[in-house]
Order: C-alpha cells, then structure tokens, then sequence
C-alpha cells in the first residue's frame, strides 16, 4: 500500500476505489446478462475500463491513479477472499452423492477432459513460445497455458439441459458428474503444476506434500464434518453455522497454503467438500453467496479486468489467442467425446458430451490468476482467457439445443434464462 500518504488518506482512497470498482462491475455484470454473456465477462470488462479510461484514472490529487494502483495491496487482499469464497461455494454445491454413483465412465470422461486439453494447450504454447526442455522455467509456462484449459464450468450446461428437459436422463447427469470430477482432478492438476514449478523441494517432495495435505484433509474434514453434522441437528439452519464454516475454510485455504505449499483455493474447496452434505449445506451456500455477490466477487472479476495489459496487444498474441480458443473448444470435444464412443456411447451422444464440457468460466479464470501470482503467465494473456470464457458460453447453448433438438422432448417449465 501507498505508505507515502496518511492513513485517512489511505482509508478515503479504498472507499472511493471500492465503491467504484463494485457499482461499475455489477452493472456491466447484469448488461452482460442481458445480452447473453456471462456475467462474468461484464465484470471482467468493468475492470478493463477502470483501468484505461481516463476519468477514473486521475480521480484523486494525491493519486492520480486511485482506481488501478498496483499497490493497492487491499484490493488485492478483497480479490483473494473472493476467489476463496468462490472455490468454497463451488465445494459446497458437490454433489456427493451424485459424484459416487456415476462411477467409472464419469471418471474417465472427466480425466480425459482434463489431460487431454493439458497436453494440446502445452503443445499449441510451445509452438508459439517454444521451450527450453523438460523442467525448465519456459516449459512450466507452456505447461501452464495447457492447465488453464482443463477447467469446465457446466452451469451453462445445466441451464441448457434444464429447459431441454435433460437435466435428469442418464446422459445429462453424466455430462454433469463429470463436469464435478473434472474441476476436481483440474484443482488436484493446478496443484502440482504450481509446486512442481516453484522448485521447492522437487517432483518426490511436491507429490509428497500433496499426499499429506489431502491426507490431513480427509482427517481433519472427517472431524470437523462429525462436529458441524451433531451442532446442525441440534441447531438447524443458525446463522452461526455458515460463520463457522466459513472460517473452517479460511483456516484450511491457510494450511494449505502455508504447511503444504498446495494453493489455497484448493484448502477452500476442500472445506466446501466436506460440508456438502450436511442437511444445511445449501443454506450454508446461499449465505456464503450473498457476501461473494455483494462485494468480493465483483472485486475479484473486476481486477483481472485491472490487471490485464492491452498495451502488448500485437499480432502474435493475436493469433495465440485464436490458437487457445480453437484449441480449449476443440480438445474437450476430442477428449470427453473420443473417451465416451468408446465407452459405449453412440457418435451423437459422445458429441453432446463432448460439447457440454467446452464451456469455460470463473474456474479458468482462478487458474490464470494463481498463474499470474507465480509468474507462470503474463497479465496479457488474460485477454485469451476472457476471450475463451465468451466464445464458449456463447457457442455451447447453440450446439447443444441443436444437437437435442431432434429428440423433441417437452422442456423443464422451471427453468429460467
């Protein structure tokens, strides 16, 4: 932070940047909405326009740059537990259930879809950047660029399959296990790559620290499950139990951080795992939403809009952001669809798989972020990313009604766009 001016200076500068950054982010979010975007990408470009226009930018006399200031540590600290309620809520919403029962074809399905996108992603980065070989900082990055693409975001999916009337078919409850199993295996792979990366105690010590943090997390979840499971029943739907839970999941995102050098969104999903299936889980959700919707979330989406740098635009970063997009729609379809004809699946529903795994959203754009904290990835490769995010959300709708368009069955009267 800007040490240089008095603390009520200090203070004065968070407010008028906060109050800011949240109105403009929430309004382009809904206009996003309006128009068919994601939410998110409204966001995002609230924070591209904080950053460039130049209203914003010489707002205050002592800082003439009080909406994007890189030493804003505050804003930075906001976005931090944004990301973390994001990933907490997002644990929360498991399935369990749901995630047991479908079973080995889910499994590899959502495998698939993870390892192949890593490796074309890595490909495709090396062909533009080119590496310095196996273990070198330049290879990490190609690695890197191949992680961003293995995340799915299915709410799209689901919302299209809702008014299709295919939410509760065999296929659809298999695109959407496999779409949880994949964000989980896609956290589990994020992991790795950051620890591998770091070169804190090589490849046996990083897999051996990721070992022991999930081996802690199913001891201590276990624990802690026992704990909140005979307080809910004895105490239904408190509004203490989502503020406990709540710092049971910044404590974890700490440790696992701080004791096993795992990244922390990954200690917050976990805690959402293990409190998904108390009998209040979802009341848990909508309280922990409510504070992400309100201020952190938008904080968060608005600074990748704050962080992303334009001024290297060119045409290699250009076409590379072509390149990542063909290659992130491209790959899901080979991955989750190939695994899928051969599983058993005829050629349309492999597609239909295929295609309802290609969307990409906030699980991309935490993964650009983490890799932007460790240097795996520069700030104007967000551009690729956010590019991605609405080229996917846009197209998958399309292609999925038009592939069940066919099988002519009445769609669910619940759903709502």
């Amino acid at each position: 932070m800007n040490t240089a001016l008095p603390n009520t200076e200090i203070i004065l500068h968070i407010l008028l940047s906060v109050g800011i950054i949240v109105i403009v982010a929430k309004y382009f979010g809904v206009f996003a909405k309006k128009i068919g975007i994601p939410q998110v990408a409204g966001m995002i470009l609230a924070g591209l326009l904080l950053r460039f226009i130049p209203f914003f930018r010489n707002f205050g006399k002592t800082d003439p740059n009080i909406i994007y200031n890189e030493t804003n540590q505050f804003i930075s600290c906001m976005s931090e537990i944004g990301v973390i309620l994001i990933m907490f809520s997002a644990g929360l919403g498991t399935n369990l259930k749901s995630l047991v029962k479908s079973g080995f074809k889910a499994t590899l399905i959502a495998t698939c879809g993870v390892f192949v996108p890593l490796i074309m992603g890595t490909i495709m980065a090396m062909f533009f950047f080119g590496s310095d070989g196996w273990g070198s900082q330049s290879f990490f990055k190609c690695v890197f660029i191949g992680t961003i693409l293995t995340a799915t975001s299915v709410s799209i999916t689901v919302a299209v399959l809702k008014e299709l009337g295919k939410i509760k078919s065999d296929l659809g409850q298999t695109i959407v296990s496999a779409a949880i199993i994949d964000d989980v295996i896609g956290i589990i792979v994020l992991t790795i790559v950051l620890g591998v990366s770091s070169g804190k105690g090589g490849y046996l010590g990083i897999i051996l620290k990721t070992m022991a943090f999930f081996l802690f997390a199913i001891i201590a979840g276990f624990i802690v499950y026992r704990l909140f499971r005979w307080y809910d029943k004895r105490h239904p739907r408190s509004r203490r139990i989502p503020i406990y839970a709540l710092g049971i999941a910044l404590i974890f995102a700490f440790c696992a951080e701080h004791f096993f050098g795992i990244a922390d969104i990954t200690g917050a999903y976990i805690a959402g795992i293990v409190f998904c299936s108390l009998s209040d889980a979802s009341y848990m959700e909508s309280k922990i939403d409510i504070n992400a919707y309100m201020i952190f979330s938008p904080i968060f989406f608005a600074g990748i809009g704050l962080k992303t740098d334009l001024s290297g635009m060119n045409w290699n970063l250009l076409w590379f952001s072509i390149a990542f997009v063909i290659v992130g729609c491209i790959s899901k379809i080979i991955g989750c669809g190939g695994i899928s004809k051969l599983l058993g699946f005829n050629w349309k529903e492999s597609l239909q798989i295929g295609e309802g795994m290609m969307v990409r959203g906030e699980v991309a754009l935490i993964v650009a972020t983490k890799g932007l904290s460790a240097n795996l990835v520069d700030s104007k490769y967000f551009t690729s990313v956010i590019l991605l995010i609405i080229v996917s959300s846009t197209i998958v709708p399309v292609l999925l009604k038009k592939s069940f368009n066919s099988d002519n069955l009445p769609a669910d009267k619940t759903f709502r766009s």
